[in-house]
């Protein structure tokens, strides 16, 4: 089972269902599930479990016990699949964090195609904010990774270096300002801007930030934000 599953367009990440629905649980009978099927689904169910979990109890307040009983499983199948709370909530990070930018890039590829550079960073921008306000519980794991400490920082770090894919095909920088560090820097103030408004509990509201940050992004470069839906 793969959280790259849909609803819709946009992709389902951690978080986005409860590890306890009925329809999910294996059933038993005459024939027996394959074990990697079994073992698949465990993990999908735990993720859930740890993405719902550390938004309720945030990651200091999480404890093993309670992924599991989100999840609907037991501690010997946590520890199958993780070797203990700071690799779990890595897991699901990356998990949902690999589908976001997934989904950022499909967005901005299909623009760029039909249309300009401003008008794909909008379309991956209103991707990104969408996907996030749709699952609230993930959002604040872009909070509450740092609570790692070193190895939730670097996680962080990955995430916006990743970031700097979707300045390909900008503009040049303005004269005396170096290139590489305008795009760190703006990839920073969108990642506060997005920190800010998860941290005080609304990460539903978040695509209202859109021409907020558009104008953070597109105007150090001498463009104008980029009017109209962004598909």
């Amino acid at each position: 089972m793969e959280f790259a599953q849909e609803r819709g367009r946009r992709p389902v990440l951690p978080g986005a269902r409860t590890g306890r629905e009925p329809e999910r649980s294996i059933r038993r009978g005459p024939r027996r599930t394959p074990a990697e099927l079994v073992a698949a689904n465990q993990r999908d169910r735990l993720l859930d479990g740890i993405a719902r979990t550390v938004a309720e109890k945030g990651y200091a307040g999480a404890r093993i016990s309670d992924i599991c009983r989100a999840a609907g499983v037991t501690k010997p199948v946590f520890y199958e699949q993780f070797t203990g709370k700071d690799d779990a909530v890595l897991a699901a990070y990356r998990s949902g964090v690999r589908l976001v930018v997934q989904a950022m890039e499909q967005a901005h590829t299909d623009v760029r195609y039909a249309a300009d550079w401003p008008s794909a960073v909008r379309a991956s921008l209103a991707e990104l904010l969408a996907i996030l306000a749709g699952t609230p519980a993930f959002a604040l794991m872009l909070v509450e990774v740092e609570g790692i400490g070193g190895a939730g920082r670097a996680e962080r770090e990955e995430l916006l270096r990743s970031f700097r894919r979707f300045f390909d095909g900008a503009p040049a920088a303005p004269p005396g300002v170096a290139g590489e560090e305008l795009v760190d820097a703006l990839i920073g103030a969108v990642h506060l801007a997005l920190y800010r408004r998860v941290s005080q509990g609304a990460a539903e509201s978040l695509p209202d930030l859109l021409p907020t940050l558009l104008c953070v992004v597109l105007a150090p470069f001498g463009v104008r934000a980029v009017p109209g839906p962004a598909h």
